[in-house]
């Protein structure tokens, strides 16, 4: 063995791997957006109080109209809990009955109900529970207030009763009472499924296709390109519609999911691969090489796997992070499904699936317009 062989063939390994852009993307840019993305993300967890919503439901605590604050232990609950600083209360005027869909429509991850009766109780030392709703999906959040709620219930019932437990919480779940995290999670995973196939598919058939002659080959035949990139996305519409028939199933037998398959998911999964079917075609026609249309796929792909809701509440993110997401197609995408799934939020639906829409036609178009059966 001579090691100046070996140190000949590991500068060819070298040069070609750095001629390579797909390699160096995955080992030397990659890690850097992975470990960016994930402490942004996970920033928000410290970023500040978290705020939460609360329905007064108690005749004996009423709104002040000047001070829009309660009165009396109501307003000294609600001050203790802003005086642990992680969490600021916001109180609404939401029915209780109503207030754990409100919340998902709202996009809010944790929420508090005041029940009634509850300064009347408390001061004649009678139990009264307050009810903490939380998303699973979102830790962090979910943690800080229920810490918070908890650490404020015990002072309560030091200061009247010397610790004796007549002021408890209970803890239901955003949407339903009944859901649990892989409800929270099906809608992701279908929306990173609708991203993913088509977009690392038609960027590589944009280029390879390109590379290999067969556009050319293409052009030859009666085929047009609108026709030719409407066959593509009736393909992955249909594929998108047996991979969430799988998820729901999957979901439903294996781990007891009570999401289901409603009308209302169709158009997403309709619009959803058109999107993204028109979006990798276009980033495929702009690169000039397989190797670049690959790296334009990755960079355009994995921050919306990561800030568009499917792992991560985007409410719980940083502000910044959170108005990036709403610029993002898959945020809108997944928002939608989660509308129609989770909180039977109809008109926040057509608003996701409007923008999704719009969207697909505008890079459908552009796509047509970049995409050429032969180079010029």
């Amino acid at each position: 063995m001579k090691f100046r062989h070996i140190g000949a063939d590991f500068k060819v390994v070298a040069r070609s791997y750095f001629r390579n852009p797909i390699a160096l993307f995955f080992s030397l840019i990659f890690p850097i957006i992975l470990v960016s993305l994930f402490g942004l993300i996970l920033s928000g967890a410290g970023g500040g109080p978290v705020t939460l919503p609360v329905v007064n439901a108690d005749p004996g605590c009423p709104l002040d109209p000047a001070t829009h604050n309660t009165t009396t232990y109501c307003q000294e609950f609600f001050a203790a809990l802003n005086s642990t600083h992680a969490v600021r209360v916001d109180v609404v005027s939401v029915a209780p009955d109503s207030f754990a869909s409100w919340l998902g429509q709202k996009d809010y991850t944790v929420g508090l109900i005041v029940p009634p009766g509850f300064g009347q109780n408390y001061t004649h030392l009678q139990p009264s529970n307050v009810t903490v709703f939380t998303n699973p999906q979102d830790a962090a959040s979910s943690g800080t207030v229920l810490g918070a709620v908890q650490g404020v219930v015990n002072g309560f019932n030091l200061r009247a009763a010397n610790g004796t437990p007549i002021l408890g919480f209970s803890t239901s779940n955003i949407g339903s009472p009944v859901y649990t995290y892989i409800d929270y999670l099906i809608p992701g995973l279908i929306g990173f499924s609708i991203l993913t196939s088509p977009m690392f598919s038609m960027v590589d058939i944009a280029s390879s296709y390109r590379k290999d002659g067969i556009f050319r080959e293409l052009s030859l035949t009666p085929l047009s390109r609108a026709e030719w990139l409407t066959s593509r996305v009736l393909w992955y519409v249909a594929i998108t519609l047996v991979t969430a028939g799988i998820m729901l199933g999957a979901g439903i037998e294996l781990f007891g999911a009570h999401v289901t398959f409603t009308l209302g998911l169709l158009p997403f999964l309709v619009v959803g691969p058109f999107f993204f079917v028109s979006l990798g075609m276009l980033a495929g026609s702009i690169a000039k090489t397989p190797e670049s249309a690959a790296l334009i796929g990755n960079i355009i792909t994995f921050p919306m796997m990561f800030l568009s809701g499917t792992f991560f509440q985007v409410s719980s993110m940083p502000a910044g992070l959170q108005t990036f997401a709403h610029f993002l197609p898959l945020y809108y995408v997944i928002d939608g499904m989660n509308q129609v799934m989770l909180f039977s939020n109809t008109p926040q639906a057509l608003y996701d699936l409007t923008v999704v829409l719009v969207g697909s036609v505008l890079v459908f178009l552009a796509a047509i317009r970049f995409f050429k059966w032969r180079d010029e």
